[in-house]
């Protein structure tokens, strides 16, 4: 039933007759196995990607790298849920190696107003010991989407 999920996550607005068509399952088996996932939280929830660079509203994305402290009987999950419930905080991944512990995906208005949440939240936390924030500048590709514009052709198209 994995293909389920598979089509669920390529698009999720597939109807439950198109994905049993998709994965040659009868409807009803589609319906209980979406069920079945979402009680089990294998399906999370669902979600819209948006290309906020075609829109008129400003926002900026930081990737900020976080080195923490373990707290002894709780490791790293009692600090990063403390990161995680911050509203601007969008992701949060511990990591297996490198300089850093959390990768934390924070977004604001401004390049200020993201600077400000991790000099005056994030960075102040018992146990942070350390941060380093990305800025992106363009999205090239997110969630398996290619975020290209459409290229418009000087030539008119002839029919023939």
């Amino acid at each position: 039933m994995e293909e389920i999920l598979e089509i669920l996550e390529k698009n999720s607005r597939y109807s439950d007759e198109q994905i049993a068509i998709m994965a040659g399952k009868s409807v009803e088996e589609v319906r209980d196995a979406i069920r079945d996932y979402e009680e089990k939280n294998i399906i999370a929830g669902y979600t819209t990607l948006i290309n906020w660079e075609n829109t008129g509203k400003e926002t900026v994305t930081a990737l900020i790298e976080v080195k923490i402290t373990p707290q002894r009987g709780e490791g790293f999950d009692k600090v990063a849920e403390r990161i995680y419930n911050f509203k601007q905080v969008k992701a949060c991944y511990l990591m297996s190696s490198g300089g850093f512990d959390l990768t934390v995906i924070v977004e604001g208005k401004t390049m200020k107003e993201v600077a400000m949440f991790v000099s005056g939240k994030l960075a102040i936390q018992e146990y942070v010991t350390g941060t380093a924030t990305h800025f992106v500048l363009k999205k090239y590709k997110d969630h398996g989407r290619i975020f290209k514009e459409k290229k418009k052709t000087e030539r008119e198209d002839i029919f023939v």
